[in-house]
């Protein structure tokens, strides 16, 4: 071939590529910067474990009356922290936000599965400033919707460690920490009556230590995001002056989830049920907390606050090509301030839909919508909601 022939034959490919790259549509060319977007987020759907902690984080905006405008910024990191290809992958989940009032928070949890998943040591922590809304107590203070507005500053931790006892048995104890700060207190309703509790008087600091004792079973094949097998956790939680604690009490909190997927249908129907019961003197920062982006989606967390709680949730998680995917959920959840009471009380009522994509192997983006009794919540995180 002499050099006339190859530069006419170089012009003839860049042509081609040239009219190819011409007939890419709009909506192709949004799809290839889209995808090269993610990929640079670490969102390939995929898990290296050669990465050591391999990282997807996705960053988005977020809105709610009390922090206004904000940007959230969700990460979660897969790794296997002994070598063990056969326990599921450990993760690193952090959330995050700020926004343009000056609210500020960010959440770690950290799960770890070690020795062929004989081990389990978990870790949370949560540092936030952010105003928040005050109710009162009990369900009919939550209804009658007498606010007081106030700025909380959390700074929380805690840790358990779980040993293997028989197959898919752990037994395990751990330490909760958290202090709760109030400040910039206003009454919004003064002259609204207050039910079931008098108008709280926040302390600058309210501190609680607790040591908890933990039996768990759970078959379930993947934590973060299960299609089959059941979870039933127990914990007994003891806050005491002698940790330190402000005020003491117990607690004890029952989490029952199970998980049905088959082939006569697509997609995994998941059920929970949650019992809170807290006993002694507790305090206004530690009552069960109805509502937020796990418990009762479609309410604020914390419009609802009373000594015990049960909530019970059921959700369709339906797959849709390549790594999208829909969700649709309904629940209930109720309070009482005695344990012999729960459940006689008005229960609240729960509707919601989501979407989901997958940035790591089997680990999702979501966007959820409840609805609730004349409340709704918008929720953007990474993992199940259960």
């Amino acid at each position: 071939m002499d050099l006339n022939d190859h530069a006419e034959n170089s012009a003839v490919s860049n042509a081609e590529n040239a009219s190819e790259s011409q007939e890419l549509t709009t909506y192709q060319r949004y799809q290839q910067w889209l995808n090269k977007m993610l990929l640079e987020l670490g969102a390939d759907g995929q898990f290296n474990p050669d990465k050591g902690v391999d990282w997807s984080v996705m960053p988005g905006p977020f809105y709610t009356p009390e922090k206004q405008f904000g940007i959230g910024v969700s990460a979660v990191g897969l790794y296997l922290p002994d070598e063990d290809s056969t326990s599921q992958p450990s993760s690193i989940t952090i959330n995050g936000f700020g926004s343009i009032n000056g609210a500020y928070g960010v959440a770690l949890r950290n799960a770890n599965y070690l020795a062929h998943d004989k081990y389990r040591v978990f870790l949370d922590a949560e540092v936030m400033d952010s105003p928040d809304i005050f109710y009162g107590i009990g369900m009919d203070a939550g209804r009658n919707n007498a606010r007081v507005n106030y700025t909380r500053r959390t700074y929380a931790a805690s840790a358990i460690a779980l040993m293997q006892v028989l197959p898919n048995t752990y037994l395990g104890a751990g330490v909760k920490l958290s202090q709760n700060e109030a400040s910039k207190v206003e009454s919004v309703d003064p002259d609204k009556p207050w039910q079931g509790d008098t108008l709280a008087m926040f302390p600058n600091k309210q501190f609680s230590a607790g040591v908890t004792a933990s039996i768990t079973y759970d078959s379930r094949d993947f934590a973060l995001n299960a299609r089959e097998g059941r979870l039933l956790k127990l914990d007994y939680t003891h806050f005491s002056t002698r940790l330190g604690s402000d005020n003491p009490f117990d607690r004890v909190s029952v989490n029952y989830s199970d998980y049905y997927s088959s082939t006569s249908f697509d997609g995994v129907i998941a059920w929970q049920a949650l019992v809170q019961a807290n006993f002694g003197d507790v305090s206004w920062d530690q009552m069960a907390l109805l509502g937020g982006a796990d418990a009762l989606r479609g309410y604020e967390q914390g419009h609802y606050r009373d000594r015990n709680m049960l909530i019970s949730q059921v959700e369709y998680r339906q797959p849709l090509a390549g790594r999208h995917g829909m969700v649709y959920w309904a629940g209930v959840g109720t309070l009482s301030d005695k344990i012999s009471n729960l459940g006689q009380e008005k229960w609240l009522h729960t509707l919601g839909v989501g979407y989901r994509f997958e940035i790591k192997q089997r680990v999702n983006l979501r966007l959820d919508m409840g609805f609730g009794n004349g409340e709704s919540g918008f929720y953007f995180a990474i993992n199940e909601a259960f």
